[in-house]
């Protein structure tokens, strides 16, 4: 089965922290082996005290008993020193031995019993040596007739021995405790270190095959996309070559459109020559000029490479010199001044905005100026995310509330392309003049 990527950073997530439980568990129980070892390590050291306090006394009062022998064999005062030495120190371990071993039970009962004995061995070596300075003694024996030297060591030697053995006893068993911990420690952080390879290793595998997977699965990627691609390469140049026609036929199309307007515009101006009534003639002459501004879209549409949309400066300046020249032609003297930026709008706001513009020129030249000298500016330029196109005039203007001129055709033209164009129109009075204009929402680039 296939390793997901969640199933990978759960398994990880999982070795992650059985490892470092692990891990904790072999950090715990060598900090409670730690201080279990420096526990038992005391005791073992309070345990050798203690039994080299016992043999201290042991040794000081045999040193002592030496020395007093010698000194009533010899009568030599030299053995006097080591003697009060042996007596110093054996009173000095036995006080250190007994503040050792008074928190032990077993040895609470004897305390009392191990100090009257010493005081009673060094008083009876103390005696002994009274005696030999006094002449009681002979060739250095004891007091004829008792044995109470040898009686009081013996009991010493049954207590001190007793002490000695408890101590290495004791020390014995805090050793065995301690060669255990140790090797329960080994064997615990044998266990743990297996444990974490195998973690490592469990990781190690589930990244290796997880890697596997992703390298397989891109391989196979590239393979589909090489397919893809050849597949696409040849799906678009099918496509370049469909556009390409359709693009030609387009251009056929628009070119032929351009034509035939070109055509009807000719038949309206040959019918506007053989017709007398000057209102027909007048309607003739809008209709040509409607169908002028849709001629040079179609006209800009087949020498442009792009369809979809017009540069407004160059197929606005185009309209309007054609149409100043066909209205200075029917006898009009007004000109045309243009101020046009080159904003790229869609065809059809395009032809939309060039039929209204053919309106609100034409009326300029026959209503404000009346065939008189006269300016028309003609202007477009982009606000915000809205185009403004504005015709102006400096003629008679319009009054408040005051009718269409003319058939009112005209106005009804502006009014309904304004509306599928969602712009607002609006009419305002210079005095003199007339400002026409129009503001159309552009589409985002």
């Amino acid at each position: 089965m296939p390793i997901s990527r969640r199933y990978l950073i759960t398994s990880t997530l999982l070795f992650l922290l059985v490892g470092a439980a692990a891990l904790l568990a072999l950090v715990g129980a060598t900090v409670w082996l730690s201080q279990k070892a420096q526990v038992d390590a005391g005791l073992v050291n309070e345990q050798r005290v203690v039994r080299n306090r016992a043999v201290s006394v042991r040794e000081a009062l045999l040193t002592a008993e030496s020395s007093q022998r010698g000194y009533i064999i010899t009568g030599n005062e030299i053995y006097l020193a080591p003697y009060d030495n042996a007596k110093l120190v054996a009173q000095a371990e036995l006080a250190e031995l007994v503040a050792a071993v008074r928190m032990v039970a077993r040895f609470q009962p004897m305390l009392p019993r191990l100090g009257t004995l010493v005081e009673q061995r060094l008083a009876e070596l103390d005696e002994g040596i009274r005696l030999r300075d006094a002449g009681a003694l002979n060739g250095g024996g004891a007091p004829a007739g008792t044995n109470q030297g040898k009686a009081l060591m013996d009991e010493l030697q049954v207590f001190l021995s007793a002490i000695v053995l408890e101590a290495d006893d004791a020390q014995t068993v805090n050793l065995s405790t301690q060669t255990a911990n140790i090797l329960a420690l080994r064997i615990g952080t044998v266990l743990v270190s297996i444990l974490i390879l195998g973690v490592v290793a469990g990781v190690v595998v589930t990244f290796a095959r997880y890697t596997r997977e992703i390298v397989e699965a891109r391989d196979a990627l590239a393979k589909a996309n090489a397919g893809l691609e050849a597949r696409v390469a040849e799906r678009t140049k099918d496509l370049v070559q469909a556009r390409d026609r359709a693009e030609i036929l387009l251009t056929e199309v628009n070119h032929r459109v351009a034509n035939n307007l070109a055509l009807i515009g000719a038949l309206i101006h040959m019918q506007r020559q053989a017709v007398v009534d000057e209102a027909a003639r007048a309607a003739l002459d809008e209709t040509n000029a409607r169908i002028q501004a849709i001629t040079e879209i179609h006209k800009h549409l087949y020498t442009a490479g792009d369809v979809t949309s017009v540069e407004l400066d160059g197929y606005m300046g185009a309209l309007l010199a054609q149409l100043e020249k066909t209205l200075a032609s029917e006898g009009h003297g007004a000109w045309i001044r243009q101020d046009i930026e080159p904003v790229r709008v869609s065809t059809n706001a395009s032809i939309n905005l060039g039929i209204i513009v053919v309106e609100w020129v034409t009326n300029a030249f026959k209503y404000a100026y009346k065939g008189r000298a006269g300016e028309v500016r003609v202007l477009a330029r982009r606000s915000d995310s809205n185009l403004l196109v504005a015709v102006q005039d400096d003629g008679t203007g319009i009054a408040p509330g005051q009718p269409a001129r003319g058939s009112g055709v005209g106005s009804r033209i502006v009014t309904t392309i304004a509306r599928s164009l969602e712009a607002r129109v609006e009419y305002l009075n210079l005095n003199p003049g007339t400002d026409a204009r129009i503001l159309l929402p552009l589409e985002p680039a």
